[in-house]
């Protein structure tokens, strides 16, 4: 028997350590559009799309720890950017991820190249190109930077 018929999402919440650094982050860097806080709540809504992503301030500043599933928040780049946006992360000195940052992906459901790096409160977060392919050019990121123009 079915369940309830959902319509939509109203937003996606992100935990963050601190709020005033998360906002540069990801309004800063990201570039989502900033829609402003949420009254005297430690929370901060963003939009980017046709999606709401709701900076939660954790209460007891912890950074989550890495369970093996491979949680993280995917954000489409325009592909004439998207070496741009690798650029502009090395620029602003944003950690990547430990693991393997960089992936351009043949298989699966989401091909493309990936980008994987860490937010101020160590959320994973994928800079995305979904309209890279098997065949296309695979240029490491010191190669990307190398070639990037300074800001």
């Amino acid at each position: 028997m079915p369940g309830m018929k959902v319509t939509g999402v109203t937003h996606w919440s992100i935990p963050v350590n601190n709020l005033d650094e998360s906002e540069r982050f990801y309004g800063e860097l990201l570039g989502l559009k900033h829609l402003g806080r949420l009254g005297n709540a430690r929370m901060s809504c963003f939009n980017v799309g046709d999606h709401n992503i709701l900076l939660c301030e954790r209460p007891n500043k912890e950074t989550p720890e890495d369970d093996g599933a491979r949680v993280h928040h995917s954000f489409n780049v325009d592909p004439d950017k998207w070496e741009e946006a690798v650029a502009e992360v090395h620029r602003w000195g944003a950690e990547l991820a430990p693991d393997e940052p960089l992936v351009y992906r043949e298989k699966g459901y989401f091909t493309g190249r990936e980008l994987y790096l860490m937010d101020p409160s160590g959320n994973r977060i994928e800079i995305r190109d979904g309209t890279w392919k098997a065949g296309m050019p695979k240029p490491s990121i010191e190669e990307i930077v190398a070639k990037a123009p300074a800001a």
